[in-house]
């Protein structure tokens, strides 16, 4: 599932290319808004919560739409040969020189503006949001409502702070010192959620993420996705397993040696 600085930058992208434009041919191909017509309305922007992205549309309408595991939002010019099957084309949004195609998009929804709460109300602070210290404390009382939870898992939960995914989970775990089986109350909750939202934050206006801060290629993350490969701290060789409720399980990255706590 994208990261949610992945989402904010493709909302970011879509709203520069939507917003304060007429729509000339709008298409909704689900089949409870098939019939519905939004060609002429204005686009008023594009903004992202967490994972979530909301198109808004003049006639106080918005239009929901979740990336999932394997969604994606495309920009092209009128006539461009698409990346993807048309199939696999959910919504299609035509303005003046430009076509917004949504592949694959989950909980496709249209809602009035004024209840998109409805549909995102449940979140925790966004991370990629206007933040303040009281989104903050607002975090970390969340965070650490469970002291006995696994800190992988805590950061997961969009209910807690909205944003991180299955990357940001790994790195900021190393960041912190901690496996990600350790209990919540093993880590310090403000560092926790400001890590995070350091991380989101620098790697929210560009496509090409990185944690680490070293340049080159394959210098982008400390454990993420480098299973049997030497630690960039230690030389230990990083390790991977499955975290979490089956159902739900999503692997987990961590050093031994730079991560004391409990493993899986």
């Amino acid at each position: 599932m994208p990261e949610g600085d992945t989402v904010f930058l493709a909302g970011r992208r879509l709203d520069e290319a939507l917003a304060g434009r007429t729509l000339l041919r709008a298409e909704l191909r689900h089949p409870r808004l098939a019939t519905v017509d939004l060609a002429g309305r204005d686009v008023l922007g594009v903004v992202t919560v967490g994972k979530h992205i909301l198109t808004r549309f003049s006639g106080d309408l918005s239009l929901h739409s979740h990336l999932r595991m394997d969604g994606s939002w495309h920009l092209y010019r009128p006539g461009d040969r698409w990346r993807r099957p048309g199939h696999q084309a959910r919504v299609l949004l035509e303005v003046p020189d430009r076509v917004a195609v949504g592949f694959a998009l989950h909980d496709l929804e249209l809602v009035p503006t004024g209840e998109e709460a409805r549909l995102v109300g449940h979140l925790g602070p966004d991370l990629l949001g206007p933040w303040t210290a009281e989104d903050e404390a607002e975090a970390v009382v969340r965070l650490t409502a469970d002291p006995e939870r696994e800190i992988g898992l805590a950061l997961l939960d969009q209910r807690v702070m909205a944003g991180v995914g299955n990357v940001y989970k790994s790195e900021v775990c190393f960041l912190l010192g901690a496996s990600p089986w350790t209990p919540v109350s093993g880590v310090d909750g403000a560092r926790a959620v400001r890590l995070a939202r350091k991380l989101l934050l620098t790697n929210a206006h560009r496509p090409n993420r990185n944690t680490t801060g070293l340049i080159g290629r394959g210098q982008e993350s400390w454990v993420y996705g480098r299973a049997g490969k030497p630690c960039r701290r230690c030389g230990t060789r990083v390790r991977v397993d499955m975290q979490g409720p089956d159902a739900q399980e999503r692997s987990s990255y961590w050093c031994p040696r730079c991560q004391p706590g409990p493993i899986a």
